[in-house]
């Protein structure tokens, strides 16, 4: 009952979304420590996505929320790791793409902010798949045939906690931009 509240959607939540809100809910009761976060956190939406032999949780909530999140992710996500057994937990803003106004449509009285444009909801996404690491660098690999494959470059002091989910993150970015993409660590050199 209480899993309604933990939820917000205009259309009805469907079974799986119920189960991620429970299972905040239950967080919240028996959490001492992340009660009081976790009072006015809601989401907005969740999904399951196949990861090669295994699934993953991506959990929507609202932008506005999003800092609230970002200051307790890792216990939030590791709590949530151990109710889902073997399931990798993504947490992930919710962020609206507007259009490129065109000369047939009706002009709109403001201009589209750039947050609101593909290429920077697209960022946010990956920035916020790998929150706890920082991204210190990106190349962009234009095959033969034209594709695309993004390479990410993460925070190598953060690999010993990341490396067993870079292939959730890759394949969680592409079920959701449709882009390839590749996350690896930079080799440091000592001088």
């Amino acid at each position: 009952m209480f899993a309604q509240k933990k939820i917000q959607k205009a259309s009805e939540p469907e079974p799986f979304e119920l189960e991620v809100a429970q299972a905040i809910c239950d967080l919240e009761a028996n959490s001492n420590d992340l009660k009081a976060e976790l009072r006015e956190l809601y989401i907005v939406g969740a999904k399951e996505v196949d990861v090669t032999g295994r699934k993953a949780v991506v959990i929507f909530v609202p932008f506005k929320l999003l800092k609230v999140v970002r200051k307790i992710q890792s216990r939030l996500v590791r709590e949530l790791e151990k109710k889902f057994s073997g399931k990798h937990v993504v947490i992930i803003g919710n962020r609206r793409i507007m259009r490129k106004p065109s000369s047939g449509q009706r002009q709109p009285k403001q201009k589209r902010p750039r947050s609101r444009t593909l290429t920077a909801v697209h960022e946010a996404i990956l920035e916020d798949l790998v929150h706890p690491t920082e991204i210190v660098g990106k190349h962009t690999r234009y095959r033969l045939d034209g594709s695309k494959m993004i390479k990410v470059y993460l925070d190598p002091k953060e690999a010993a906690n990341v490396e067993y989910k870079v292939d959730t993150f890759a394949t969680v970015y592409k079920k959701l931009t449709g882009k390839e993409i590749k996350f690896e660590f930079p080799v440091q050199e000592s001088h």
